[in-house]
């Protein structure tokens, strides 16, 4: 069992910038965030491999979004930048153990409580 806590979302005006944490209590594999929206499916929105020298990003989102992690520490990062009233949402950090890149729900095994993320216009 992995315990994944995610951190730092918030209030934020339209242009301005978050950066979300996620920390877990070992080391985590491949690593994703994903967000929902009120009354929305759950989205995928970018993932890392267990190096760190693979990542990828929903269309939505690149270009504006940075995901990173440090192994040292257990933690995966999600920078949000240019952010858009349209990102507001409760994001999910997810851990798999299959150390590549992963773009789906399914396949991931452990999810963190969310954080909220509003983006005002």
């Amino acid at each position: 069992q992995v315990q994944l806590v995610e951190s730092g979302g918030g209030l934020v005006q339209a242009g301005g910038s978050l950066r979300l944490s996620c920390t877990a209590a070992k080391r985590i594999l491949s690593v994703a965030w994903f967000r929902q929206a009120a009354g929305k499916e759950r989205d995928y929105v970018a993932a890392i491999d267990w190096s760190g020298s693979t990542t990828n990003y929903a269309d939505s989102v690149k270009g504006r979004f940075t995901i990173s992690r440090d192994n040292a520490k257990n933690t995966v990062d999600l920078q949000m930048d240019s952010l858009k009233p349209e990102d507001t949402a409760v994001y999910y950090c997810a851990a798999g153990g299959r150390g590549r890149i992963m773009t789906r729900s399914s396949e991931y095994d452990y999810w963190g409580q969310g954080t909220q993320v509003t983006v005002s216009s």
